[in-house]
């Protein structure tokens, strides 16, 4: 016979989350073994002791986490997505008759709720990893992102002179003004140098007369930092990237631990910053962090885009070994020319000395050697139009760190150099894969860098619980115990396997 279901409602009815979500259900792990208590002492100090009551630390936290375990990157969805599912609500402690908060509720606290909280519960986060032994410290794997900013290119505005800035009425050169302008008066006009703005202006001339293909718009072809900001979020940058269009965006610096590919550090910086400006600071908070934990770093491994010869003399004093290959920019000693250590200077090919003068700082401010030669060495020199063409004198610029450069050119080459490069590219490369693509990381829903760096931190935190919760899930135990020898002359040996909460034996004989 065949059956119809027909759908009656009713008003009361006696349900039990925790029976109806499944045990092996993500949310239902996470639940029984994720304690988050600590954080309602932490959160004290930003609530009155009258009034309505706020959401609850431990829920808007935990409402975090879901946003990124879910790949979810708009708060409005979020709570939407937690009000359907049972495992959500569970994981929230909520009935299927409460409310969840508003999902501005959850924007305001995030703006509210300093920094530091959420670096705590990634620290926190952290030393779980640490204590199941998922943490060496030893090898860290560092590498850098652009995540996508909430700003668009329409809302730039020029950059103008200071004096221009006291006028009552600007006219706006956006193409999309913005309702309010956010931004600093430092922000909003032009520090760069007057040889800086001329580059610009050459190479923007030149693209435009060579017609060079662009993505993009073309209003937004030849932006730069330098003239441009945005109104909307004055702490977002142009990122440039080959072959991909000019946006606005944040840079995510990112340390990974080689041994389980744990995130040791985050943090957020602005686009326009160089790798090498930032890895100073990045080495600085992950050994505090793995101070705090009873581990040190022994060694990094980076791309060569935080090559510099400041950084690898600041890593050589702090006894870390680098495995960073040398920039492109970098260049020794000329062709020909031999460097004698002890008396500090070089030999040309016709046996003439070029002897160190001074120290020099570079228009890009790198710090260089300079040696010379006198003139009289090179008036009749024949190799003189080869050497110094038209000039009176022969002058090398050396780096000052040619040392340390010496010693990571030799470190990068070795057989431990080209397995360290293989690590970093299996390491800290698939993480920021996930991060961006799997977790909501790809862009960021809040404005200002404060807010992005706790963006950043909490996809940090969702990845490494994801990677604790199934390493301790999955972690067995063995134990063998000998019996007596029986009277045939075989050997009966009883093995247990235990795993979390379940346990087997099995019997083998050895003859």
């Amino acid at each position: 016979m065949q059956g119809r279901k027909i759908f009656r409602e009713r008003k009361q009815l006696c349900f039990s989350l925790s029976e109806a979500v499944p045990k092996h259900n993500l949310y239902y792990r996470l639940k029984e073994v994720l304690k988050l208590d600590f954080l309602s002492e932490h959160t004290k100090s930003y609530y009155g002791s009258c009034g309505q009551k706020s959401i609850d630390p431990e829920v808007f936290f935990k409402l975090c986490l879901i946003k990124h375990l879910e790949n979810i990157d708009s708060d409005r969805k979020l709570i939407d997505i937690c009000s359907l599912r049972l495992d959500l609500r569970y994981f929230l402690g909520y009935n299927l008759d409460e409310a969840l908060p508003w999902h501005s509720t959850v924007s305001r606290t995030r703006q509210r709720l300093s920094k530091d909280l959420f670096d705590t519960l990634f620290t926190h986060i952290l030393s779980l990893c640490v204590d199941a032994g998922m943490v060496a410290g030893k090898v860290q794997a560092i590498d850098s992102a652009y995540i996508k900013a909430n700003a668009s290119m329409s809302s730039l505005e020029l950059k103008v002179p200071k004096e221009q800035l006291e006028q009552e009425h600007q006219l706006s050169t956006a193409h999309r003004p913005a309702r309010e302008n956010k931004s600093t008066q430092q922000q909003r006009s032009i520090s760069a140098r007057k040889e800086e703005l001329q580059e610009i202006a050459s190479r923007q001339k030149k693209w435009s007369k060579d017609k060079r293909p662009g993505a993009g718009s073309k209003e937004h072809r030849f932006t730069s930092n330098k003239t441009h900001y945005s109104p909307v979020d004055p702490d977002a940058r142009i990122a440039v990237k080959p072959g991909k269009p000019r946006q606005l965006c944040y840079f995510n610096q990112l340390s990974v631990d080689t041994a389980h590919h744990v995130i040791t550090h985050t943090q957020a910086d602005f686009s326009d910053k160089k790798d090498s400006q930032c890895l100073p600071s990045i080495i600085e908070k992950v050994e505090e962090r793995l101070k705090s934990q009873n581990l040190s770093c022994q060694s990094i491994a980076a791309d060569a885009g935080y090559c510099s010869g400041e950084n690898l003399h600041l890593l050589e004093a702090k006894r870390i070994e680098a495995f960073i290959p040398i920039h492109g920019t970098y260049k020794g000693g000329p062709e020909g020319f031999i460097y004698h250590r002890e008396e500090d200077y070089w030999e040309c090919p016709n046996g003439k000395k070029v002897t160190f003068r001074r120290i020099v700082l570079t228009a890009s401010l790198i710090k260089q050697r300079q040696y010379f030669t006198r003139r009289s060495d090179c008036k009749d020199c024949p190799f003189r139009e080869s050497c110094i063409g038209k000039r009176k004198e022969k002058r090398i610029d050396i780096t000052y760190f040619m040392d340390e450069y010496t010693r990571a050119i030799e470190r990068v080459n070795s057989s431990r150099g080209r397995q360290m490069k293989k690590l970093r590219h299996s390491t800290v490369e698939p993480v920021f894969g996930t991060l961006i693509n799997f977790m909501a990381l790809k862009r960021i829903n809040t404005r200002g860098i404060v807010q992005a760096e706790k963006v950043m931190l909490m996809a940090a935190c969702a990845y490494n619980l994801k990677k604790w919760l199934n390493f301790s899930q999955n972690r067995r135990k063995t134990v063998a115990m000998a019996l007596p020898k029986p009277q045939n002359g075989c050997f009966y040996f009883l093995v247990f396997i235990t795993s979390k909460g379940n346990s087997k034996s099995r019997q083998k004989v050895i003859k």
